[in-house]
């Protein structure tokens, strides 16, 4: 039973990381903001690997911000 709730949520975190990367694609914003956020979301993608759990918490507070419009601040 374990291991089908950790393949739903290994799913369930590849799911939102594709529509994490599309969304990102889609923004009309500098080159550097979106550069961060696909960094943001490469470390995202290296801890599922490790700390699915995690992984998955840290993705839905990237998602949120991404919502709220709330960006890495650049120079």
């Amino acid at each position: 039973m374990e291991r089908d709730s950790q393949l739903k949520l290994y799913e369930a975190v590849a799911d939102q990381l594709k529509e994490a990367h599309t969304r990102v694609r889609a923004l009309q914003v500098p080159e550097g903001v979106r550069m961060a956020l696909n960094r943001k979301l490469l470390v995202i993608s290296a801890a599922a690997k490790h700390d699915l759990v995690t992984a998955d918490r840290r993705l839905s507070r990237f998602m949120k911000d991404l919502d709220e419009g709330r960006f890495p601040e650049v120079d």
